[in-house]
């Protein structure tokens, strides 16, 4: 039974880890309940997917314009304190969605402001944030650790959708979601002072810059299996992820009101998450697994086809159990894809490219939530849906026939 359950022992025995572990699983459920939120204000406003699907566009721009300078502020500063002042200036902004909020305003501005405020910090902070676990993990630990993470995250997923759509459904305001958020990132500031410090290593640029950016980026030349990581996962997230049409899903497929379909987008909301924690609790065979291109590739190809059937389903148990489906196999994809990049990345380059990282796992499904609230405006929702799920199949196949030693990559002999 230990072998087929996920390694505990990173937890067990680093405390640093032990302490971003608990503060990024209480932090992760406040973030969650606050998109909810805001999916459910901006669709009570407008009642428009595409304006819903504007919010990750909103998100995104922030995303691409500080993800990969983040990522060189990471290798040229301590990394601890680059953590600790994103969680301050998250925590800020999930202060002003509150007090938006409590003011009863009627504009949507507003929303989208605080969201890219957001992520603008969120972009500058978590390539540090990811570049640190590599620093204080020992490398024979680090796919134990980076299951963990995503068993905490996943945790954060699913509960912070469902605990936020039933605050909301319970008081009908939006309010107690942005509060609970704020108060969670009090955690992550402590996890953060809490770290010693943690300076560049040798050979990394004295101060991010532009050059800095450009060294970064040169790094993927020629290194194809890196590449198609990140060209899957943009492929997975911007076609085959409907998030910012549950709103619109749970009102017309499933609710009555605006105010009984709450529940029904946390449980929407926290199904792919609640499939992927269970995926990473059971992760212990997961270790066994060597050939990691395939188990990558294959993993992208169950998540369009369970996102697929998902939308061609009127029925919401199903519905439910086949985005859990699509969780769990994301969950495999991205616990492969981000060992693989710690692994083949030297430190001095690796705040970059985790910049670059959380730009693609980050940005992605922002992009995918314009481009599936846009296809929805266009041709509805379960359109929007199934040719997204179809479409990431299709450009899974493509990526694989441009590069097919990917499925070779072997993590006994990784290969950037």
């Amino acid at each position: 039974m230990p072998k087929l359950l996920i390694d505990l022992t990173p937890l067990r025995e680093i405390p640093a880890y032990r302490r971003i572990f608990t503060a990024v699983s209480i932090s992760n459920i406040g973030q969650q309940m606050t998109a909810v939120a805001v999916g459910i204000q901006v669709y009570s406003m407008t009642h428009s997917s595409f304006a819903v699907g504007l919010v990750g566009l909103f998100q995104l721009l922030p995303l691409l314009a500080l993800g990969l300078f983040g990522g060189a502020m990471s290798d040229s500063y301590d990394r601890r304190m680059i953590g600790l002042i994103s969680a301050v200036g998250m925590a800020t902004s999930s202060v002003l969605l509150l007090t938006q909020a409590l003011l009863g305003s009627q504009d949507v501005w507003p929303l989208y402001l605080f969201v890219a405020m957001s992520s603008g910090f969120f972009a500058i902070g978590n390539p540090a944030r990811q570049s640190i676990i590599p620093r204080i993990v020992p490398r024979e630990q680090l796919q134990a650790a980076n299951s963990l993470s995503m068993l905490t995250w996943n945790i954060g997923f699913t509960l912070g959708p469902l605990l936020g759509g039933i605050l909301i459904g319970i008081t009908g305001k939006v309010a107690v979601a942005y509060a609970v958020d704020a108060v969670a990132f009090t955690v992550m500031m402590w996890a953060m002072w809490a770290l010693p410090k943690l300076p560049p290593m040798a050979g990394a640029p004295s101060k991010p810059n532009l050059s800095s950016v450009k060294e970064g980026l040169s790094f993927l030349k020629g290194k194809r299996n890196v590449q198609m990581s990140f060209y899957l996962d943009i492929v997975a997230m911007v076609f085959g992820l409907p998030r910012a049409l549950f709103p619109a899903i749970a009102l017309h497929w499933y609710g009555t009101s605006i105010a009984s379909s709450a529940a029904i987008v946390g449980m929407l909301t926290a199904a792919p998450a609640l499939g992927a924690a269970i995926s990473a609790i059971f992760s212990g065979p997961l270790h066994r697994i060597y050939k990691q291109g395939t188990a990558i590739v294959w993993s992208i190809v169950g998540w369009g086809t369970a996102i697929t059937a998902f939308g061609l389903t009127r029925n919401l148990p199903l519905a439910l159990v086949l985005l859990a489906i699509a969780g769990a196999a994301d969950n495999v994809s991205a616990l492969y894809r981000t060992t693989m990049l710690q692994v083949v990345v030297p430190d001095e380059y690796r705040g970059r490219l985790q910049g670059l990282f959380t730009v693609v796992v980050a940005g992605g499904p922002r992009l995918g939530d314009f481009e599936s609230g846009t296809v929805a405006a266009i041709g509805g929702e379960q359109f929007a849906v199934v040719s997204g799920g179809v479409a990431c199949i299709i450009f899974t196949y493509v990526l694989v026939q441009w590069h097919k030693p990917f499925m070779k990559y072997d993590s006994r002999e990784p290969v950037a």
